[in-house]
């Protein structure tokens, strides 16, 4: 039985764990970066090294860009009074790719999951009520995804949000249940934002 070599192993194991794709597709992968050496492989690893040193975390919204803060915070042109809250930094593009919003972004770093063991205090909330409560912000939009973890969440922000002086909508028509933003047409989005709703605690 023929055996690749532990580099090639290594490097399998780890495009394995990549978001859709298991062991079968990561050796097709490593197949073919090995095959387009020159042209790709090479390429790919002066691209990954550049990504890894030159991205941050904005320490605003918790958005991925080379500068702190990003694009999006220092841009005088959006609206700073109107804050909307993604679980994740891909929702945030895809919100960016629809191009129906032209605020301010809160990413969360995820959703409340007692079965996952995510609590409060592992997401970006408190940055979130310390932002609501600063002069000038007038609205909060919870565009959590239609999930059951995304609900849970939306409704856990709406009480933390209750004591600030803003009103706290959340996405509407067009998100289907069990829908995530990611996955969202750029049309969906955008009904979904036009038709928003405003949410009370409680």
């Amino acid at each position: 039985m023929v055996h690749a070599s532990p580099e090639i192993d290594r490097l399998t194991t780890l495009l394995a764990r990549l978001p859709g794709l298991g062991p079968r597709s990561a050796r097709r992968l490593v197949l073919h970066l090995l095959k387009h050496r020159e042209t790709l492989l090479v390429n790919l690893v002066q691209a990954l090294e550049q990504t890894g040193e030159a991205v941050t975390t904005c320490s605003q919204c918790g958005n991925l860009d080379v500068r702190n803060p990003c694009a999006i915070c220092s841009d005088a042109r959006r609206d700073s009074s109107i804050i909307c809250v993604v679980e994740n930094v891909d929702d945030l593009w895809a919100m960016e790719r629809s191009a129906v919003f032209s605020g301010r972004y809160h990413v969360l770093g995820g959703t409340l999951s007692a079965l996952d063991g995510v609590g409060p205090e592992d997401l970006r909330i408190p940055g979130l009520v310390a932002r609501a409560r600063a002069t000038g912000v007038g609205e909060v939009v919870l565009a959590t995804s239609a999930t059951v973890a995304g609900q849970t969440t939306a409704h856990y922000l709406v009480d933390m949000l209750a004591a600030c002086d803003v009103t706290v909508s959340r996405l509407s028509l067009g998100v289907p249940v069990g829908g995530e933003l990611n996955f969202l047409d750029d049309g969906t989005l955008g009904a979904a934002m036009q038709a928003r709703r405003t949410l009370t605690p409680g």
